[in-house]
């Protein structure tokens, strides 16, 4: 899934909500300023361990003019390729005449101007909400092995879809106990806010009150000496009764969209998921309903710098070319397959890739994408995850582990850090491992937002679009790099944490371990711009 949303926290009240969705404003000026473009900043010049684009460009760029023009495939939910701090930054399909319904540049997609939706039909509609892969997979294996008591049971052909219908039950089981709960903590919750409320609004005489009106009541009645307190402590922590329908919405969907064995949307898109031949599906809607993560990565990328207004992007000589596969839910392995190879196909450097999920059924399909890209030196870039786990003893895809047992090395899995360098530098949700190749920011992000707005927002989604960013701008000054060598001069360049103690990663524990940064990722370091220009230029001028 695209994003992190809501979460439970457990305080001393009982269930108190809290939530991560990005509220959007018409200017930067409305974003909290500490975090406003805190990601491109340096520790020792700034004081703030970001990653020190900033100064690459005031120490190093000066002067100097990009070599090439880095196109980025941004495979996500959607991009408001309208968004006025990205003005002059979207890749568009010269060869394709916008609105004529034709495949002008006979490509396979009709008005592909802007990338391409993979999540939509050619009447123009678009999917929105999708399950999850594991309930996918549940619906498709749970007829097949509902009568298997041991693997033992089952046919040799089948054991490898046996043991991920196991797993992926596992999970399924899990989320739909944790939702299912949170549904009666939810309604227990909402009704003892409504019977406090309604104490207050009987007492006050009124049916809207302030804090003040609170703060005022005097009584003896024990109800409503309770009722004040609960309420008081409630708007203290920030909680309003717009949270309380944000969370029932989240709690839906899941029940509704997610986890529910009997929702079906593909039918709208029309295609065979199953089926990589079938290509014929999709529309030129690259925007679709929901632009808001794919914005959010576009923005940090390539919004245009020093211009006056919003945030400044990472790479200055940069296009984004938009491609639409995630869902509100879990992407498919065929759309994101396509769209890799829709991205290279049509020039894209780097593609960046934030989403994941916990199971993929046609893995071979984004495998073979992954080699497609290699082999035309195209470089991903894959967001970690925000579970808190240890990627290397759980499934997250897209992996860049291949069937074959191979290791695709033209990819870079990005953790996130945090705005201080201290024992909180590892993000609590942030997923860690030997698997996952470094960090970058990703807490209190700034960004651009659909209709011209913007957002702070957390999440390995946008620790991998600011890899992302520092992998196009070094690639603009020194293209001669191959992809593979891009990537190991960004890791070999790490701003080095290795020694610095963080607590583990992971929600839900009263007491949080300790443990060195260097056990948190293969480099111990996290993304930095300046390092590695100067890095690339070395590796360019021996290769030279």
């Amino acid at each position: 899934m695209k994003k992190i949303k809501l979460l439970f926290v457990s305080l001393v009240l009982g269930i108190v909500l809290c939530s991560n969705s990005q509220a959007q404003y018409s200017t930067v000026d409305s974003l909290n300023q500490k975090y406003v473009n805190w990601h491109n900043k340096d520790i020792k010049a700034d004081k703030i361990p970001g990653v020190s684009v900033d100064k690459a460009y005031k120490e190093l760029l000066v002067g100097k003019t990009s070599k090439k023009k880095i196109i980025v495939a941004v495979i996500d939910g959607g991009v408001d390729t309208a968004h006025v701090d990205l003005k002059g930054k979207i890749w568009k399909n010269t060869d394709e005449i916008a609105g004529n319904g034709k495949d002008d540049d006979n490509n396979g997609y009709v008005d592909d101007v802007f990338g391409w939706n993979f999540l939509g039909n050619a009447k123009g509609e678009n999917l929105k909400a999708e399950n999850l892969e594991v309930t996918r997979v549940i619906k498709k294996y749970g007829p097949v092995f509902k009568s298997i008591k041991s693997e033992i049971d089952v046919p040799a052909n089948q054991k490898s879809d046996y043991k991920m219908y196991v797993y992926a039950k596992e999970k399924y089981d899990k989320q739909l106990k944790q939702y299912t709960d949170e549904a009666t903590q939810i309604e227990a919750f909402e009704k003892k806010l409504d019977d406090a409320e309604q104490a207050v609004k009987t007492f006050l005489k009124k049916e809207e009150y302030t804090k003040e009106d609170l703060e005022g009541i005097t009584s003896t009645d024990e109800t409503i000496i309770k009722a004040k307190k609960y309420l008081l402590n409630l708007n203290a922590k920030g909680f309003t009764r717009a949270d309380m329908a944000e969370i029932k919405d989240h709690n839906t969907l899941y029940l509704d969209k997610y986890l529910n064995l009997d929702f079906e949307a593909r039918s709208l898109v029309g295609d065979d998921p199953e089926n990589i031949a079938d290509t014929k599906y999709g529309n030129g809607n690259v925007k679709g309903p929901d632009a808001g993560h794919g914005t959010l990565c576009a923005g940090l990328i390539a919004a245009n710098r020093n211009n006056g207004i919003g945030i400044d992007g990472i790479a200055d000589n940069v296009l984004i070319m938009a491609i639409r596969v995630v869902p509100d839910g879990d992407e498919r392995d065929k759309d994101v397959a396509l769209a890799i190879k829709y991205a290279v196909d049509n020039g894209a450097n780097v593609i960046n890739m934030s989403f994941g999920k916990a199971v993929s059924p046609q893995k071979k399909f984004v495998d073979d994408a992954i080699k497609y890209a290699a082999a035309h030196n195209v470089l991903l870039v894959h967001a970690a995850g925000n579970d808190g786990e240890n990627n290397d003893s759980i499934e997250h895809y897209p992996s860049k582990f291949m069937n074959d047992g191979t290791v695709a090395q033209n990819m870079i899995t990005a953790g996130a850090s945090n705005f201080t360098l201290d024992n909180n530098y590892a993000a609590v949700f942030t997923n860690y491992g030997m698997s996952v190749d470094l960090f970058a920011p990703g807490v209190n992000i700034s960004s651009t937002s659909p209709e011209n707005k913007y957002s702070l927002t957390n999440g390995t989604s946008f620790s991998c679009p600011i890899t992302s960013g520092v992998a196009a701008l070094v690639w603009s000054y020194y293209p001669d790099l191959t992809a593979v060598q891009l990537k190991d001069v960004l890791l070999k360049s790490v701003s080095s944490q290795a020694k610095l103690k963080v607590y583990k990663p992971g929600r839900g524990s009263k007491v949080r371990t300790e443990m060195k940064f260097s056990k948190l990722c293969k480099t111990g370091g996290t993304v930095n711009a300046y390092n590695a220009l100067k890095l690339a230029a070395k590796v360019s001028k021996v290769k030279k």
